[in-house]
């Protein structure tokens, strides 16, 4: 059994819980999942479904789901605007963190039952009691996040290790259904499989014109593009993906994702959207090409031996003869460090997803999600001006982009999605990024956190990103 270590302690946490998930009415804040862990709350109990706000389901095993009651507007399809409200806090103590960020986001969102709670925290805090405490103010409305390297709120970044934001929404016209699983080092396929049917059955009764969903996703476990890969057999490519892989304050040794009560190692946690109007997820990223497209000719998972038939980093080198890249891509393999130096995987339709690079101990080219045989890539680069002038284009995209004005939908929040890559490069400009996002959005407020990789997958099969920036506003 693991443990999850608090690092302002010598004793562990507490144990991590496992059995099958099942649904019910309880007070408690104690969560366990099938076949995974969860944060210790003292309790092995799982609770999902009140009276007036949730309603608990348990799907195979190892899947958790739940939806906001068909009582609400959003399962009536109601016309009225979604409302959001935030509140962050940097309390040393968990409990206090959760209470105080969490009662700041209600009074932000007003009146009314908040339909879905999202949470981003450090991994420094004791989780259990961080949930606990935010779900002392918000109840048992849906609540969903992931642990960060870094987040923000309306324009202000915290940095990695420091504080909790939480988001409080309302229904509106939209109706939420939230999934999660466990064993994604097992099989990633089978668990986006699992969550995005479990989440699409929660967020009915009845069809909805168009549909969206949210992901997160433990950022050490797995292959990403995997686990997307079978949400995307579920959703199909009308439905949009948006949302990142979970961070660790560049610890890069555990992550973990939440679900209600429970913080998910080796898991995955997913939000159906159903809604009245297209919901866009934009993504950008801001790297430039410093090679013509190559061939990818000999890969081993994330090892990449040859392209063009000849050695890769041989090839990386010619590209690079006025620096000492070598030097460069070494240091990207310690925490808090990321190379300003990539692949840019080339799409069917020319867009390039962004794969970082590094050189191992061995001297071999290595990146941090595999790329397929014989892809072509270019080889890519990029400045802290090219990284910050994506964001005005990130938001006129989303929540103030052509399509969103034609169907008259006025957003209430805007969820953003940005990798810790793309902070240490910034450095120190990092939190420049935040706040020229809340410029570009004025009075629209911004949330987001920092990820181990992000998801944007909009028409394609593809959606796993390194160092980008992806939106989606509600």
């Amino acid at each position: 059994m693991l443990t999850q270590r608090d690092p302002h302690a010598p004793a562990p946490a507490g144990p991590r819980s496992a059995g099958l998930a099942t649904a019910g009415r309880s007070a408690t804040a104690g969560h366990s999942a099938a076949a995974g862990r969860s944060a210790n709350t003292g309790s092995a109990g799982i609770s999902h479904g009140a009276a007036g706000t949730t309603a608990g389901h348990t799907a195979a095993a190892g899947v958790t789901i739940g939806r906001t009651d068909a009582g609400s507007a959003a399962a009536g399809g109601g016309t009225a605007r979604c409302r959001a409200g935030v509140g962050t806090s940097a309390a040393p103590d968990a409990t206090a963190a959760g209470r105080t960020a969490a009662a700041a986001a209600l009074a932000a969102l007003g009146t009314g039952t908040p339909a879905l709670i999202v949470v981003y925290a450090s991994v420094r805090y004791r989780l259990a009691d961080l949930l606990a405490g935010v779900r002392s103010i918000t109840g048992e409305a849906p609540l969903v996040g992931a642990t960060s390297s870094g987040h923000f709120a309306n324009g202000a970044l915290a940095e990695p290790g420091e504080g909790v934001a939480v988001l409080a929404l309302s229904a509106g016209p939209y109706r939420f259904g939230v999934a999660s699983a466990t064993g994604l080092r097992a099989d990633a396929f089978g668990a986006g499989l699992s969550i995005a049917r479990a989440a699409r059955a929660a967020a009915e009764p009845g069809e909805a014109p168009h549909s969206a969903v949210l992901l997160f996703a433990d950022g050490m476990a797995g292959n990403q593009q995997t686990l997307l890969n079978g949400v995307h057999r579920v959703a199909g490519s009308a439905v949009p993906v948006a949302g990142g892989a979970a961070g660790d304050d560049r610890r890069l040794a555990e992550t973990f994702v939440f679900h209600d009560g429970a913080a998910l190692a080796d898991g995955a946690v997913a939000v159906w959207i159903n809604s009245p109007h297209p919901l866009d997820v934009p993504v950008e990223h801001g790297w430039r090409p410093v090679s013509l497209p190559l061939l990818v000719t000999r890969v081993d998972g994330s090892v990449v031996h040859e392209i063009a038939g000849r050695p890769a980093l041989e090839i990386w080198r010619e590209h690079f003869d006025h620096e000492p890249i070598d030097e460069k891509l070494r240091t990207s393999r310690f925490a808090g460090y990321h190379s300003a130096h990539a692949f840019g995987l080339i799409e069917p339709d020319g867009t390039e997803l962004i794969r970082g690079v590094f050189v191992d101990g061995a001297d071999r080219l290595r990146t941090f999600t595999p790329l397929p045989p014989y892809s072509a890539v270019q080889i890519v680069t990029c400045g802290q001006d090219d990284l910050l002038g994506i964001t005005d284009r990130v938001v006129a995209r989303s929540a103030g982009s052509p399509a969103a004005a034609h169907r008259r939908h006025e957003p209430s929040v805007l969820l953003v999605f940005s990798c810790v890559a793309r902070l240490d490069i910034l450095r120190e400009r990092g939190a420049e990024e935040a706040r020229r996002l809340q410029t570009a959005a004025g009075a629209l407020p911004t949330f987001g956190f920092y990820t181990y990789g992000e998801f944007a997958r909009t028409t394609g099969v593809a959606g796993y990103h390194n160092a980008t920036v992806a939106a989606i506003a509600l």
